[in-house]
């Protein structure tokens, strides 16, 4: 489906309401629900009200609909609170492979995809769309991470946030925060949550640089124009030119510096990439398209790039359903954010969601490559973590039937759906409303991507070291085609040669990047760009 820029979606008050037969549900495409008739709208507080529409709008939208049992037996009213109510409607729809819910995970009471984003006006509220994609922040502009469990790192800091200002960068190491030297995992992990992420105006750091000189600062939070490129290099590597590039989040604002460093690259005659993805949680996918575009063969131009699959409901709606439709109050703006006329619409006044062809045949659902810039390339390596979600595994995926793609690093988050908003009174709620698959038809990937070459990461470098792990790994492929070391250029190529018998497991890094990381959003957000 085509895509522009993230559209707030007015509120058009509460619903009609239905009642949908539904069943459990393991499979990974949804079978056809039963078509909801239309009953009396209900009466009920403004949280009951919203409670209904949370479910109703999910029996209709969410990929797993049929999973979900009737209004009777949900009882969203039920539920204290929105997020206690969106968190059970998540879990009934079963992946075959786990045999456990696709929105589930360990040892936590969030959903793995689905989440509310309360606006301005919802007091004590913040908005979870905040620097990773919408291209501002007002907060310090770092993140950190263990590199084990006695050494804080930090692992990125955006260019000229007040962290860059104050001269933070990767591979700092963190000796105090607000005077408290005691930083160790897991004790400090909470402390360090509110210190870094909470609300406070500054945090008071001591650290010693990546010299290893000790440095102390006083960060203040504040509004930033958010710049997702955190390094580019170009590498000669025998006779071969290899461009490197750290994309951290695909912001609704990165197009202009993006052509310009693939470019740059094109011009220096780089003919294989390293994108180095390891913390990039997603963001629009407008932008994930523009990547692939740049690093695509000019010969895959008109061929489809990847389809957006909705629930069988949406790909089969009737002109009646369509009517009686709860996204017929949904507005489809137009690119100003006006109500765009369409008297033969749904509701005769404006168009809507209602209004939309979802059937995976329609033109408006399948991305066809458009090559945009010189840059040819005979391979691509990826560096990637459990961080990488969304958007870059979509840009991954669909690269992967064109030309040579290489992994390197750890499986990734595992999110080969996406959603568009839907606003309920005071709140956007983003649900998984369609999958994408590549040109292959390849898609599904919800435990993750494999990688071709297993390995941690080594915190203790900085961006374009050659000898960090993950990076030393693409350019060794790039020199010998294979990712075999000698005992000699172990050391260097591997953060476990040292010996850490406290470094952080898979499970335990991914846990403290939820922590560590709690703005880091995950998620591709695609809203219909279509003309009425």
């Amino acid at each position: 489906m085509r895509n522009k820029r993230f559209l707030y979606l007015a509120v058009l008050g509460f619903l009609s309401f239905g009642l949908i037969a539904g069943c459990k549900k393991s499979s990974a495409v949804p079978d056809e629900p039963v078509t909801p008739p239309v009953v009396t709208t209900p009466t009920g507080t403004r949280d009951e009200l919203t409670k209904d529409s949370i479910f109703l709008y999910g029996k209709e939208l969410y990929y797993w609909n049929t999973s979900l049992p009737t209004y009777e037996v949900f009882n969203p009213r039920g539920f204290s609170s929105n997020e206690a109510e969106l968190y059970a409607m998540t879990q009934y729809s079963l992946d075959p492979t786990t045999g456990r819910p696709y929105e589930f995970v360990s040892n936590s009471g969030e959903p793995k995809y689905s989440f509310f984003d309360y606006t301005a006006a919802t007091t004590g509220k913040t908005g979870a769309l905040k620097a990773d994609v919408n291209g501002s922040a007002n907060d310090y502009g770092f993140s950190v991470q263990y590199n084990n469990n006695t050494d804080l790192r930090v692992k990125y800091v955006y260019p000229n946030s007040p962290a860059a200002l104050q001269g933070l960068t990767r591979g700092c190491r963190i000796t105090s925060v607000n005077g408290r030297t005691d930083l160790t995992y897991p004790g400090a992990v909470n402390f360090l949550n509110n210190a870094i992420f909470g609300t406070n105006a500054t945090v008071t750091l001591a650290f010693n640089d990546i010299g290893g000189n000790p440095k102390t600062a006083v960060i203040s939070s504040s509004l930033y124009t958010v710049n997702p490129i955190l390094f580019t290099n170009v590498y000669t590597v025998g006779t071969k030119k290899i461009g490197y590039i750290v994309f951290n989040s695909f912001t609704n604002n990165a197009s202009a510096a993006i052509n310009t460093v693939f470019s740059n690259f094109a011009t220096q005659g780089v003919s294989e990439l390293v994108i180095d993805l390891r913390y990039n949680g997603g963001g629009y996918v407008s932008t994930a398209t523009e990547i692939i575009n740049l690093a695509a063969p000019a010969g895959e131009t008109g061929n489809t790039m990847f389809t957006s699959y909705y629930n069988n409901y949406l790909q089969s709606i009737t002109t009646a359903q369509r009517k009686a439709s709860i996204l017929a109050h949904q507005p489809l703006l137009d690119d100003a954010g006006k109500l765009q006329t369409f008297t033969t619409g749904v509701n005769g006044k404006y168009a809507t969601y209602a209004d939309l062809n979802y059937s995976p045949t329609a033109a408006d659902n399948i991305e066809k490559f458009a090559k945009s810039g010189s840059l040819s390339l005979n391979r691509i390596y990826f560096i990637v973590t459990g961080s990488t979600a969304s958007a870059s595994e979509l840009t991954i995926n669909s690269l992967k039937p064109v030309v040579d793609v290489k992994l390197i690093g750890r499986t990734t988050y595992g999110k080969p759906v996406g959603f568009f908003p839907i606003r309920i009174d005071k709140v956007d709620m983003y649900i998984p409303e369609f999958e994408t698959k590549n040109k292959l038809g390849v898609g599904g990937y919800y435990s993750g991507l494999t990688v071709d070459k297993e390995s941690a990461e080594d915190l203790t470098k900085a961006w374009g070291d050659e000898t960090e792990t993950l990076l030393a790994y693409a350019l060794l492929y790039a020199k010998n085609g294979n990712f075999v070391t000698t005992a000699a250029k172990t050391a260097s190529l591997s953060a476990t040669a040292t010996v850490m018998p406290s470094k952080l497991s898979v499970a335990e890094l991914r846990a403290v990047d939820e922590k560590l990381d709690p703005k880091g959003f995950k998620g591709m957000v695609m809203t219909p760009d279509k003309r009425f």
